[in-house]
């Protein structure tokens, strides 16, 4: 049992303070010592609806990378959870399809934390909530939007997803929404609306209103920059890491990082293969297709590239990675022999990016995320369970409780907090 889930004195408490910085205690020892009093705390983990039922659900050890007990082994005590949404047409006909698997995903969470798991996770609304939830000795749920699309045209839509407690939101995923553009308009040079939309600046104001954090992970470019000068609020990018160290177009510049730091928000570093290092991604995840493409042909089907992926319908790309997972799963065993043979992207490689952010923008700037069972993962932080391997490679290169404590949560909670606060002002202004 950790700290955070047993009750200690304040005389224990800083009794264990001391006792981490003790020069007797081994470098693994005072990482865990860190670990343990420190708010652990991961802004993006996607989710399967089917993970979410009676007899399949987070109260058990599944294939998922992310559920209770990876939590408990990894230390991990707080979970954004994330009601997520393909891009789908600009049509009433999109919205109405989207609003309701954004419905179904509320739903599911709700169902954890209220009928299947309620003494073991709680959902919560505020900083407050989190730390009372922690001294109960619970796991802490909170809700994340990623893509604005379900909202439709409907701005009354914005205080009815805060009601059912998203405490973020983006504007866009990949595909342009009738909100903003995507970072993947600044890849291919193709934009919707150079920006926001004018019904997406209305959203932004609404969001500044009721409490909802900005979230510029997968916007474009002028977009972001657009979000960060209109925003009254401090914003965050939920899950994103640096363009300067990988030239991603789901990477921020340094240009965007300098007017996050400005804006007094959050860059949540994320542990995402791919927008870390693409040499050792590509050649992992090529030879890794390789396996599954050979699984997938005796069923007929195929492991489809981006592009492809891009083109499916919103039910169409579920109902993929539905087969995927099931394919990754019976291919598991070769993953496994190639993991040792081909260098992989690993915490080390995430730090760098960690590192780099903390230099340019400030250690108040900088948070950490894994876009876990949403395609995150390193070697060495690939599920819940090895969280604390993070904070070792933090502390191995000389950040301190203090820092890591900002880093693991603290600065994304800072944020809540003023963007909360900030909404309370505007509700009384009008």
């Amino acid at each position: 049992m950790t700290l955070k889930s047993s009750v200690f004195s304040i005389t224990t408490l800083l009794l264990t303070g001391c006792i981490a910085s003790s020069p007797t205690l081994t470098l693994e020892e005072r990482a865990q010592m860190i670990h343990d009093n420190v708010i652990v705390l991961d802004t993006h983990n996607d989710f399967s609806n089917a993970n979410f039922v009676d007899d399949k659900n987070y109260t058990m050890r599944l294939k998922s990378q992310v559920n209770l007990p990876k939590m408990q082994e990894g230390g991990l005590d707080v979970s954004w959870l994330i009601v997520y949404t393909g891009q789908g047409e600009l049509t009433e006909a999109g919205y109405a399809a989207a609003h309701k698997k954004a419905m179904e995903k509320f739903n599911s969470i709700h169902r954890l934390t209220k009928e299947i798991a309620p003494d073991k996770i709680e959902l919560a609304l505020t900083s407050d909530d989190v730390r009372r939830i922690l001294k109960s000795g619970k796991k802490v749920a909170m809700i994340g939007v990623e893509n604005g699309y379900p909202i439709g045209t409907d701005i009354n839509n914005v205080k009815k997803f805060y009601e059912l407690g998203a405490r973020y939101m983006s504007l866009a995923h990949n595909g342009h929404s009738q909100l903003s553009d995507s970072n993947t308009g600044d890849a291919k040079k193709e934009w919707l609306h150079n920006g926001l939309s004018k019904l997406g600046r209305e959203v932004l104001v609404e969001m500044n209103k009721w409490g909802i954090m900005i979230d510029i992970s997968h916007p474009s470019k002028a977009a972001n920059i657009e979000m960060m000068k209109l925003s009254k609020a401090p914003v965050i990018a939920s899950h994103s890491a640096s363009r300067a160290m990988f030239d991603h177009s789901r990477n921020l510049d340094d240009e965007e990082l300098l007017l996050l730091k400005e804006n007094g928000g959050v860059v949540q570093t994320v542990a995402f293969r791919s927008y870390l290092n693409g040499k050792k991604s590509k050649n992992f995840a090529e030879a890794k297709t390789e396996i599954l493409q050979k699984i997938a042909a005796k069923q007929d089907k195929k492991i489809l590239t981006r592009a492809e992926r891009n083109a499916l319908s919103a039910d169409q790309l579920d109902n993929y990675w539905d087969f995927y997972e099931e394919v990754s799963q019976l291919g598991q065993e070769q993953i496994d022999i190639i993991s040792k043979t081909i260098e992989q992207v690993n915490v080390s490689d995430f730090v760098d990016h960690i590192d780099y952010m903390v230099k340019l923008i400030g250690i108040d700037h900088v948070g950490i995320s894994s876009d876990f069972d949403g395609g995150g993962g390193v070697n060495g932080w690939n599920d819940a369970s090895e969280t604390f391997n993070v904070t070792l490679e933090l502390v191995k290169r000389g950040y301190s409780e203090q820092e890591i404590a900002k880093l693991w949560g603290g600065n994304l909670l800072r944020v809540l907090d003023n963007v909360q606060r900030i909404a309370l002002e505007i509700q009384n202004e009008s």
